[in-house]
């Protein structure tokens, strides 16, 4: 079952491509030129910029120095070193930090968690913890999804069965995320996914994230001067960012708005009915911390985090499940067998252990988060040896880690949900040094329960009443963004199953 096998992806050994005859020479997969440095490089295999750098680390033994060109500030230390990512995320994780670099980059996220540090991320992180791990929420999030696949996924995608069309399956799932993360964060529907195959239609707030992340994934491999340049003049991806912004702005002020009209009236509301954008303004309201621009950063930190990530996981899962039958009948089977034991049709996601090992695989191998961007506060040696100044920026590889054979074994490129089966037949377990998807340490993923709810309740309700064929000819390849979708979407055919 291994990757290469499966439909047009060429995987990260680039075997019999471009870059399969440069063998290991260092020099020639990455050469340093006087004043320019190694972006050339980059740019030069910028379309398949993944797996490039994958296979320059490995080259590497997992850690390199990169130099940009002379006087810019595009000098990084890149790892997937395992543990030099443990001892960034976790034994020294005091040391790393955000950055006025990454303020920059990520200007849109505001003051929200993800761009916050120090006093103010603990403040965030611990008032957004508690408010996940409260079971209303998980609650609310379950009968939100629920509903939102009975009453528009299912039925649009019966739809293209019976008229024969193909669709972007992609386009479908962000429409599905984007409608049910703000749902549950706002208490905001916003209908980007109808429930008839003629009423869908562009809606600007939800095609703007994806523009958003593919800038934010080009001002990386940019100098600083070049894009914000391009930002004042309002060309190339730097005017595509800002119309995109405005659109998102917008949007997020009407969901601050009606969340606040609604906290306004909740007295004698359910607090399973209180979303989580209601829920920071009722904890808040007492101490009169939380103004209009928390409120709206905050929506904006967690609609980056948990709508196009979640629709990403989603496209790799299905894509992955169609081009491989066995698991695809695997996954049947499990889901037949436990509907036999249970009362009403009603689905213990627990007891899917098969489907659990399938979820996870595609975010192991198409991690949505393909890096992350640290930046170092003090004098500090990396396990691998190397020296780190102050300012030094690191960027650590969650998608190479993801495919190192010291982690996952000779078959690290294989779809092979079995690895996460143990020999009783129960979920494994692996720590966030070996899968690192969530990331590791005091900055874990707190949207991590969330995501293999969704994954796998949409999973649960698609796999067994559709087959999902991807349509011949079409490329599968990752985006070049600091989201791993899909570059060109998944044009599928959908089938109904014979019941």
């Amino acid at each position: 079952m291994a990757l290469w096998n499966s439909h047009h992806f060429v995987v990260s050994t680039f075997a019999g491509g471009r870059l399969g005859g440069l063998g290991c020479n260092r020099n020639v997969l990455l050469p340093n030129w006087p004043i320019i440095g190694m972006l050339p490089a980059v740019w030069r295999n910028v379309s398949d910029i993944h797996d490039f750098i994958t296979l320059v680390l490995k080259h590497h033994g997992g850690t390199l120095k990169f130099q940009g060109p002379w006087l810019t500030d595009t000098n990084f230390i890149l790892t997937c070193d395992p543990m030099n990512v443990t001892h960034i995320t976790s034994k020294n994780f005091g040391n790393y930090g955000k950055g006025p670099n990454f303020h920059d980059i990520f200007e849109f996220l505001g003051n929200g968690i993800i761009n916050s540090d120090s006093h103010d991320w603990k403040q965030q992180r611990a008032m957004l913890h508690s408010m996940f791990q409260k079971k209303n929420f998980e609650i609310l999030l379950q009968q939100t999804i629920e509903k939102k696949v009975e009453n528009c996924l299912l039925p649009i995608l019966n739809q293209v069965s019976k008229v024969g069309a193909n669709v972007d399956l992609q386009d479908i799932f962000e429409r599905f995320t984007f409608d049910t993360t703000s749902t549950t964060l706002f208490g905001f529907d916003p209908h980007c996914l109808p429930s008839r195959l003629h009423e869908l239609s562009e809606i600007a707030c939800e095609k703007s994230l994806p523009i958003i992340e593919d800038a934010i994934f080009y001002r990386h491999i940019t100098p600083t001067f070049i894009w914000k340049l391009q930002k004042w003049l309002q060309i190339r991806l730097e005017r595509n960012f800002n119309v995109a912004q405005e659109n998102l702005d917008q949007f997020l002020h009407q969901c601050v708005a009606y969340s606040k009209r609604e906290g306004q009236q909740s007295e004698g509301v359910e607090e399973s009915d209180c979303h989580l954008l209601k829920s920071l303004i009722k904890e808040g309201s007492g101490n009169g911390k939380v103004s209009d621009k928390f409120l709206k950063d905050t929506a904006m930190n967690l609609l980056a985090a948990g709508n196009g990530t979640l629709a990403a996981g989603l496209s790799w899962l299905f894509w992955l499940v169609s081009t491989h039958p066995i698991v695809e009948g695997k996954i049947i089977q499990e889901i037949k067998d436990n509907c036999l034991i249970q009362e009403d049709n009603c689905l213990d996601l627990d007891k899917l252990v098969y489907l659990h090992g399938a979820v996870c695989e595609p975010l192991r191998l198409f991690t949505p988060v393909p890096f992350e961007h640290k930046y170092v506060t003090n004098h500090d040696t990396l396990p691998s040896g190397h020296h780190v100044g102050p300012n030094t920026k690191i960027l650590y590889f969650l998608y190479s880690m993801g495919r190192m054979k010291q982690i996952w074994g000779d078959d690290y490129l294989e779809f092979k949900p079995e690895r996460w089966i143990s020999e009783k037949g129960r979920s494994i377990h692996m720590p966030s040094n070996k899968f690192i998807t969530f990331n590791a340490g005091s900055r874990n993923c707190l949207g991590k329960g969330m995501t293999f709810i969704m994954l796998k309740m949409v999973a649960a309700a698609i796999i067994p009443k559709f087959r999902i064929q991807v349509m011949e000819d079409h490329p599968v390849t990752p985006r070049l963004s600091i989201v791993m979708g899909m570059r060109y979407g998944l044009k599928v055919q959908v089938t109904k199953r014979c019941t």
